[in-house]
């Protein structure tokens, strides 16, 4: 059919436990060959992006340090180390299969930013049209404790929603989610497929290793966020042959997440979970009802407000119980919010004359699922 896309995007986040070993050097076996099978998959129609941890481990190894910093700029500064020498040894693996890479470095304030976001998304897209595989990491050099993603995972779905992804694959050095710690637990059992993850009572979220910052808490995480986004996910061992196309294949490997709609567009997924929230206004029942109800949130229903927020920032919205309810983008400053709450409309436009009679409009107003 005319103008049908053929093959699928796919987001692929290799962590530093499958590139690197505990003394942070690389694992070039198992590089090689996940390189080699995403290769494979390109020429096959797919649009291949590679999400890749390793740059501070990369950069302990060298400088022959055992375990990762707590430091930003040390961290920092290993990362510097590290990024150089992890995308010139992807470089040079896709080449022998005369593929081309990008490196794109990404903060925190690329997703949090509307602006940057959407040209985050434009750049990447091109990229996939050029037949070009991007590289994606956090730029460590320069990323802050305050404005950070925490770890490849997290960044990891967000660039599948970023790009309208079909499967995001999490790869680790176990075979998935488990009931309980393996290592720990004779019983314990591998979690094949999991419709819904606020049902998950028991997991196994392991230990971190030294020179990584992850972990399966992490991934269990970003695959609540990238399925709500309609982009299945599957957490596998990343040393198991053929684990890629095992993926596609929808083959029994490693924990699957089915993609689920919460049917918001673009714009309310990136308001959900791409920009960081800077405080809570705390409302009363009726206001509640209303937020519930998909409607606007007026100062008259506000009871406490907690933190300080500038007009324009997000904010959770939550009921007196400390339920949190919805996400949106407010209209007053914190003091100003301060100024007006539980005050009818009529009140509000006599002490802020210029300001919106809505504290958050629905349009910039999301449930939190």
């Amino acid at each position: 059919m005319a103008g049908k896309r053929l093959g699928k995007t796919v987001v692929v986040k290799i962590g530093s436990s499958t590139l690197t070993n505990e003394r942070g050097t690389l694992r070039l076996g198992p590089v090689a060959a996940l390189v080699a099978e995403i290769c494979e998959l390109r020429a096959e129609g797919h649009r291949m992006l590679l999400v890749s941890s390793g740059a501070v481990s990369s950069g302990m190894g060298a400088l022959r340090r055992r375990r990762r910093p707590t430091e930003v700029v040390d961290l920092q500064a290993a990362a510097a180390v590290g990024q150089g020498r992890l995308f010139h040894t992807y470089t040079e693996l896709f080449a022998h299969d005369d593929v081309i890479a990008a490196q794109v470095l990404l903060t925190a304030f690329d997703v949090a930013a509307r602006t940057q976001y959407i040209n985050a998304r434009n750049t990447l897209r091109r990229l996939l049209e050029w037949k070009v595989v991007p590289i994606i990491n956090e730029n460590d050099t320069t990323s802050t404790d305050e404005l950070c993603f925490g770890d490849n995972d997290a960044l990891a779905a967000q660039v599948a929603l970023l790009v309208k992804a079909d499967m995001l694959i999490l790869l680790t050095d176990t075979d998935g989610l488990y009931t309980a710690d393996p290592s720990e637990d004779k019983e314990a059992r591998l979690i094949e497929r999991v419709d819904d993850i606020s049902e998950l009572v028991c997991i196994q979220i392991g230990t971190v290793g030294p020179l990584g910052s992850g972990g399966m808490g992490s991934k269990v995480n970003s695959a609540r966020i990238a399925t709500s986004g309609g982009v299945e996910t599957v957490i596998a061992r990343g040393t198991r042959p053929g684990v890629l196309r095992a993926c596609l294949a929808a083959e029994q490997v490693g924990t699957r997440f089915p993609a689920r709609s919460l049917g918001l567009h673009d714009y309310k997924l990136w308001l959900l979970y791409g920009k960081p929230v800077r405080g809570t206004v705390v409302v009363d029942e009726g206001a509640a009802k209303a937020v519930n109800g998909k409607g606007s949130l007026l100062p008259v229903g506000i009871i406490e407000v907690v933190g300080e927020f500038a007009a324009g920032d997000a904010v959770v919205v939550a009921d007196e119980r400390g339920n949190e309810l919805a996400k949106g983008l407010v209209n007053y400053s914190s003091q100003e919010m301060d100024r007006v709450k539980g005050l009818q409309s009529s009140r509000v436009a006599e002490l802020l004359p210029q300001a919106s009679p809505e504290a958050i409009h629905r349009d910039y107003l999301v449930r939190i699922c």
